[in-house]
């Protein structure tokens, strides 16, 4: 199970552990931006939170690199600030959280946080199949142009050779139409 990765001064560990361990998740802890990045690269991780300012920097660009590679990032920051730094971070969707924070708004953001997730994993699989489709019509439209060229075909007659050719091997007319595709290459060379 992917973890909660924290940066943080020492002293708020077990304050941000406890608040950010509520899913369950293993949740590891470093002192500054430079660990954090050695613990990115070697660990799994599906969140970070970054508890700005970090000793060697604020945590902006951790945040941000986080986010790059495919995780959820949260920067907490001093409530002054945290509009200025919200502004800045949008882009890359980060989510940045002001100081002091309460458990309570700690758990609405990661509610927040779980359900985002949950839309993009949607609308990825959504888009998933949209590709295939798309792949699948590119593929049995080259090849009725492959046919109506070679063969003379109306493209109504190469639609239906092609699921003609799919239903009586039992394959997709994807399949019907690569094997047309390979058939008119090897003819042509």
């Amino acid at each position: 199970m992917p973890g909660v990765l924290i940066a943080s001064d020492r002293q708020y560990h077990e304050a941000l552990r406890a608040v950010f361990a509520a899913g369950g998740q293993p949740v590891r802890c470093c002192t500054s931006a430079g660990e954090a990045r050695r613990a990115l690269c070697g660990g799994d991780f599906s969140l970070l939170i970054v508890n700005a300012p970090l000793p060697d920097e604020f945590g902006k660009d951790l945040a941000a690199q986080a986010v790059h590679d495919g995780m959820d990032s949260i920067l907490l920051c001093a409530a002054p600030q945290a509009d200025k730094v919200a502004a800045g971070l949008e882009k890359y969707g980060v989510y940045v959280l002001s100081k002091p924070l309460s458990r309570q708004q700690a758990l609405f953001a990661l509610r927040v946080i779980r359900t985002g997730r949950q839309r993009m994993r949607r609308v990825m699989e959504q888009n998933a199949r949209l590709t295939k489709r798309l792949d699948e019509a590119r593929v049995v439209s080259q090849a009725k142009c492959a046919l109506a060229r070679c063969q003379g075909m109306t493209e109504e007659q190469a639609h239906r050779a092609i699921e003609k050719r799919a239903m009586d091997e039992r394959i997709s007319s994807r399949e019907a139409a690569l094997e047309i595709l390979k058939l008119f290459e090897t003819t042509e060379d």
